[in-house]
């Protein structure tokens, strides 16, 4: 066993220049290689694999790290850095053992991150300032093109600080909030947990039309008797499957995909599932 797991025996702290070599990946390739296992995972897990071979000396904590960086994850691309700033800063000072930390962390900020980033840098920005910008350039203004480049140029540079901003929270949380780093990782562990929970009630569809009829009693089983017991009842029980044959069948994610895929297919043609009407 290694006498020094979970110490960060580096003593060499990142410099500034490797610093930003995670901001900049994070900010222009963090979110190019999405798939349908960790979404952004492996753009994640890349952004971070040069600074953390500096951080962990030790191939198998290194490795241990970078299984847990390659887990899923999916944000708006622009508030991504920010993210990989706090991940970095807790990593670089307390090692291999703030791994469940960051977890926890990296699973609360998702969804909150991107409700903003969603809403005000994916759509707001983009149609609002996309329109003005065009409009111009349609009437012969060259002024619409360059405003948008130079907006966008803004954004980069916009995740550039909200990369240090992220590392500098990271610090803090490390240092001035030591003491409070498990009721933190606790309340952001709930947190994750609850934004999961209401992603299956919201995102995961599974509707019945089957009907329910004893004589003249006719009921819908969806609307009627599912959805009178438990609502999302039955996303629920398709994220356990799911969730049961990757981690306990140990299934790779095509598998289950084109699993779904041909119980779908089957199950509507005998009307067993369908699309509410």
């Amino acid at each position: 066993m290694n006498k020094n797991r979970g110490i960060n025996t580096n003593t060499q702290k990142l410099t500034k220049s490797e610093r930003r070599n995670a901001a900049w990946r994070s900010s222009l390739i963090g979110s190019n290689n999405v798939n349908y296992g960790t979404l952004q995972g492996t753009g994640y897990a890349w952004a971070m694999a040069k600074v953390l071979r500096k951080v962990y000396s030790n191939d198998e904590e290194y490795k241990e790290a970078m299984r847990m960086e390659y887990e899923y994850f999916n944000i708006t691309p622009y508030m991504m850095p920010l993210v990989v700033g706090a991940d970095l800063a807790m990593q670089e000072q307390e090692g291999i053992e703030s791994l469940e930390a960051v977890r926890s962390i990296k699973t609360s900020l998702m969804g909150p991150l991107s409700g903003i980033g969603d809403s005000l840098l994916w759509v707001l920005f983009p149609t609002i300032m996309g329109s003005i910008a065009g409009y111009m350039a349609l009437e012969g203004n060259p002024l619409g093109a360059i405003i948008w480049i130079i907006l966008n140029l803004g954004l980069v540079w916009m995740r550039i600080k909200l990369f240090d901003l992220g590392y500098s929270s990271g610090m803090r949380l490390i240092t001035d909030l030591s003491d409070r780093l498990n009721a933190i990782t606790e309340a952001a562990s709930i947190m994750g947990l609850t934004v999961v929970g209401s992603l299956i009630a919201t995102v995961v569809k599974v509707y019945t039309p089957l009907e329910f009829k004893v004589g003249e009693v006719e009921l819908a089983l969806q609307s009627e008797i599912i959805d009178n017991i438990l609502p999302a009842l039955l996303p629920v029980l398709l994220t356990g499957l799911v969730y049961w044959l990757l981690e306990k069948r140990k299934w790779n994610f095509l598998k289950v995909i084109f699993l779904i895929l041909a119980v779908s297919l089957v199950c509507s043609y005998f009307g067993i599932l369908g699309i509410p009407s």
